[in-house]
């Protein structure tokens, strides 16, 4: 038997690695049956250069657990290593047997180690470790090298028959949790699910017809449980796949999930290699919840389900698979790291999503509006925070009014300009956030001939900014934000029915009435049929509000609005200035300002109990 020690550059290497080289004690399994993968990649390389004129045969990687023994044994057949190169690989750290193997054999792809350290990973949760291993190479004896986590080692040759490595990890008593099979299953399913090669952990059950006949009788069979799909889509030609494999797919992914809207096939072997296939979900107006559903492979081994240093934050509501060997990982491939490639690629996909959009937008715009809804807040997200994506989008991004029409922003632009330019010869657009709520505000615009747009997404307000701030010549303004002839702010006025002497007296009766700081009132000479009494609120002001809420702020603007009296209104310029007394002008009063305020979801608590009261005595009547 030999022993030695391990080739490192500091007195003990092993306390590093189990409490600093890895962000996550779970990524040792990700890293021992990446190894694996690498062992068996190479003995294919090998035997396709006729290197190796052996049988390959089987080349499946086992997981084994044995509970009573402690040990969690990772198996595999690819080519083994002789003493030679135990000793080149395993005692010298960081010399990496992945990069030797690509110097020689460059053209080869699929090798997925990189840094040498994946191996010593196994001390994170293990107190021991043994590498049984035998070479491809004819002649060679098998060799076992244990390590009881410090510099010290043994290597001793063995009996081993069948070419390959065993790597078995005597599991320490703070690491318990991996004798456990459902823990090996859920790490085998997060990181190994479609590593190139199969992979297998313990049995199943399948029950397999006796005959070929409809009524035959199942027979009970156990058979290997491979966990992983060695050849995902993402891999192949999108001429070789069918609407339905891109949906199958995506149920493999994200089980139960609503079906996508669409997809993208990504493949790129310029200037970066990259694949991936990125959905669009039904997003339901939320941007949240959808996040993190990207997951990012280097050559089909999982590495992480945040990506925002890949793709600009509004593709993260995408969902899918990138995959790239030409992606920068740190030593324990946990973290990407700042790198020209790593932006180009972010731009490339980027315009990738733009030019879908805007080919369906083109060839199918009767279904691509009709999947607006859910495409909308991801269009919008992007325009709002990436610039190059607004170049694009602003041809396909689309406005809906509220006789749900589709416009983009020019054909929108050019249908309300006659109608709705302000003297300043800025076109307003009149918009509800609440077709419900501003019911009578939505009616009153539409009978003077105004077109209302639908922005109720949580994401409306800043997409408006964004595009006021990006065209110039253009305003948004809510339906209630004033009257309806104050909108557009044209020159010409409605006469009021009433002199001026009797409007300043139905405006003391409305003060009478308001007593709420913040609130005015306005006498207006609208048409007859609008309301006798509206609440408006300043636009400004109500940006200013929603803008500091969503900052976290609190309230630093008062509430503010304008009690806006219609002095052409029969129930102002008759009912009113002509009731009996001043009691009779003041009840008719809070009553019409009562039912402005319900009008905005304004009354509550004790005045509209209030109100609720007095209207029942009046019916009753």
């Amino acid at each position: 038997m030999q022993k030695g020690h391990i080739s490192v550059q500091t007195e003990n290497i092993f306390p590093i690695i189990k409490q600093f080289l890895y962000s996550d004690q779970e990524i040792f399994l990700r890293e021992l049956i990446s190894n694996a993968v690498d062992a068996t990649t190479k003995l294919n390389a090998l035997a396709s250069k006729g290197v190796f004129k052996g049988e390959v045969g089987d080349t499946t990687i086992e997981i084994l657990l044995d509970k009573e023994a402690k040990t969690l044994t990772i198996r595999d057949k690819g080519i083994g290593m002789d003493e030679d190169e135990v000793e080149k690989y395993l005692n010298q750290v960081a010399f990496s047997g992945a990069k030797d193997f690509l110097e020689k054999y460059k053209d080869e792809s699929g090798i997925i180690g990189h840094f040498g350290l994946g191996f010593y990973s196994a001390f994170m949760v293990a107190d021991k470790v043994e590498f049984v291993t035998k070479s491809y190479k004819k002649n060679r004896k098998g060799v076992t090298w244990v390590c009881e986590g410090n510099p010290e080692y043994s290597l001793d040759k063995n009996d081993k028959k069948e070419r390959g490595t065993d790597v078995v990890l005597h599991i320490s008593e703070d690491a318990t949790e991996y004798l456990e099979d459902n823990r090996i299953s859920e790490l085998l399913n997060k990181y190994c699910k479609f590593l190139p090669v199969e992979i297998q952990f313990g049995t199943k059950k399948e029950f397999i017809p006796k005959s070929e006949d409809e009524d035959a009788e199942m027979e009970e069979f156990e058979v290997p449980n491979i966990i992983n799909n060695p050849d995902p889509i993402w891999k192949k030609k999108p001429s070789e796949l069918t609407d339905e494999d891109y949906k199958s797919f995506y149920n493999e992914l994200y089980p139960y999930s609503q079906p996508p809207l669409f997809w993208i096939h990504l493949n790129i072997d310029y200037p970066f290699n990259l694949t991936g296939i990125l959905y669009f979900p039904k997003l339901n107006n939320s941007l949240e919840v959808q996040k993190n559903k990207i997951q990012l492979y280097s050559n089909q081994v999982f590495i992480t389900d945040d990506v925002k240093e890949i793709v600009p934050e509004f593709l993260t509501l995408l969902h899918g698979v990138i995959d790239s060997p030409d992606i920068p990982l740190n030593v324990s491939r946990s973290y990407l790291q700042a790198d020209r490639n790593v932006k180009r690629i972010g731009t490339h996909i980027t315009k990738k999503v733009a030019d879908k959009l805007n080919d369906m937008f083109k060839k199918e715009r009767e279904d691509f509006q009709g999947k607006w809804t859910d495409i909308g807040p991801l269009v919008k997200y992007g325009m709002i925070t990436n610039d190059k994506f607004y170049d694009k989008a602003n041809k396909f991004a689309l406005l809906k009014n509220v006789e749900e029409a589709y416009f983009t922003l020019e054909e929108y632009k050019e249908k309300i300009k006659g109608n709705q330019t302000d003297k300043h010869n800025k076109v307003i657009a009149i918009y509800t956030s609440s077709p419900a709520e501003h019911d009578s505000f939505i009616q009153a615009a539409t009978d003077e001939g105004y077109d209302v747009l639908v922005t109720d997404t949580m994401i409306d307000n800043h997409f408006m900014q964004q595009l006021e701030h990006k065209l110039g010549d253009i305003t948004f303004v809510r339906v209630d934000s004033d009257t309806v002839d104050n909108l557009v702010q044209k020159d010409e006025k409605k006469e009021s029915v009433l002199s001026e002497d009797d409007q300043k007296a139905v405006e003391e009766i409305f003060k009478g009435q308001v007593p709420e700081a913040g609130a005015t009132v306005t006498m207006k000479a609208l048409s007859p049929n609008a309301l006798p009494v509206m609440i408006t609120k300043s636009e400004f002001m109500r940006r200013m509000k929603e803008m500091q809420s969503l900052q976290g702020m609190g309230n630093a603007f008062p509430d503010s609005y304008n009690v806006v009296v219609n002095s052409n209104h029969p129930l102002i310029a008759d009912k009113l200035l002509k009731a009996e007394n001043e009691e009779e002008k003041s009840k008719l009063a809070k009553h019409l300002y009562n039912l402005a305020l319900l009008n905005q979801n304004m009354l509550k608590g004790a005045d509209l109990t209030a109100f609720i009261k007095k209207s029942i005595d009046f019916i009753g009547k």
